[in-house]
């Protein structure tokens, strides 16, 4: 039979350790350490995540009590609570959004040829944001309103392979648009978005990009019709060529394509908006319906990891506690990508925990979970006690 490392250790060929300590030498995350380690503090945020950990106490605890397994994943001994607090509080978190982007770039490729719902080859990203409630008297940086504390986890989606490829954290007063600004698209994605993030300059900027974009208008913008095309078939109620009011004199002025649908299971009519003119209208509307993936991925982090209640209350250990969470949630998309048995994400979580540790090949558990490892051979088989 072979040998294999435990499920955990081979989740963890997934970082080399070479290129894990490139992103902590550049970010200098040990400068000064004279105790634990960046890449312990990195299994134990991951355990937090993976295995369902809820506090400091449980993370630690949990990880001492399996202090036979743990040099296969390149730890000495399981931390105290006081030295990952502290780590949580004063180690860059800029490693892990490091260590995440990496982890997206290896993933990415073979994710994308999974889900393909489009004719099209355009690369096809929703950006959105979800809110993360907290207490504004514990949480003193994360200002949301008068009596409340929130942190904003604004992402990109990549709607093809279904993974995050961009994340910014920000506190809850931060407008999603203004984030959205400071992010770079190559030219011809089609980018998703709910009306939140009308902002006709930043429009602009992205059409002279060559990005593409569908959204949805606010009832109080103003246009006017340049072409009214003809009336194709149903839900499909309109298709028209508009120009928004107000365009600046001295810019080219930017044609957008007007799309209104009905919609039988909500009895009401959506209207789509769009720079791209050659789409069926159909598509455009098919196209801002897959924008839901992106609410599905917010539940299931939100619902299978440790992101709703934080082990830490700085800014720092926030940020790498949610930055640890998308490095998993990245993981976990991959491995049920990969799998040929029908996970779902949140079945797949329940069952990993309790395999976290377990001595099986992955790949073989992943395409057949409820099969018994081999058994060893007679002559390998452990003596019985006299």
């Amino acid at each position: 039979m072979e040998r294999v490392s435990s499920i955990f250790g081979q989740i963890l060929k997934f970082f080399p350790r070479t290129v894990f300590d490139a992103a902590v030498r550049g970010h200098n995350g040990e400068k000064h350490a004279k105790g634990m380690s960046c890449w312990t503090q990195f299994i134990a945020m991951l355990f937090c995540h993976l295995s369902g950990a809820r506090s400091l106490r449980e993370i630690t605890g949990g990880l001492a009590a399996s202090e036979g397994k743990l040099q296969h994943l390149g730890v000495r001994r399981a931390p105290a609570r006081a030295t990952l607090a502290y780590a949580n509080e004063h180690r860059p978190w800029k490693i892990y959004r490091q260590v995440f982007e990496d982890l997206v770039q290896v993933c990415q490729g073979e994710a994308r040829e999974k889900h393909r719902k489009f004719r099209f080859h355009n690369p096809l990203l929703t950006v959105d944001a979800t809110v993360i409630p907290v207490c504004v008297e514990m949480f003193e940086w994360a200002k949301y309103v008068r009596t409340k504390g929130a942190v904003k986890m604004h992402t990109v989606l990549d709607n093809r392979s279904l993974l995050p490829r961009y994340a910014v954290i920000s506190d809850g007063k931060t407008a999603d648009v203004a984030v959205a600004r400071g992010l770079k698209f190559e030219a011809g994605t089609i980018l998703v978005m709910d009306r939140g993030y009308e902002d006709h300059t930043w429009w602009r900027r992205l059409h002279g990009e060559g990005v593409f974009f569908v959204s949805r208008l606010k009832d109080s913008t103003v246009y006017g019709i340049v072409e009214e095309r003809p009336r194709p078939p149903e839900p499909i109620l309109r298709d028209e060529v508009i120009m928004l009011d107000k365009e600046p004199e001295s810019a080219q002025p930017m044609l957008l394509r007007r799309i209104e649908i009905w919609v039988e299971e909500k009895q009401e009519t959506l209207v789509f908006v769009s720079n791209h003119l050659r789409l069926a209208a159909s598509t455009i509307a098919a196209i801002y319906k897959d924008r839901w993936q992106i609410e599905l991925f917010f539940k299931a982090i939100k619902q299978s990891l440790r992101i709703k209640t934080f082990i830490g209350t700085s800014e720092n250990a926030v940020q790498i506690q949610i930055w640890t969470a998308l490095i998993a949630m990245v993981l976990l998309r991959y491995l049920q990508l990969r799998s040929s048995w029908n996970w779902s994400l949140s079945n797949l979580v329940a069952l990993l925990r309790f395999q976290l540790l377990v001595y099986r090949d992955l790949w073989t558990w992943l395409d057949n979970p409820f099969e018994p490892p081999l058994e060893l051979p007679s002559s390998q088989m452990p003596l019985a006690l006299a």
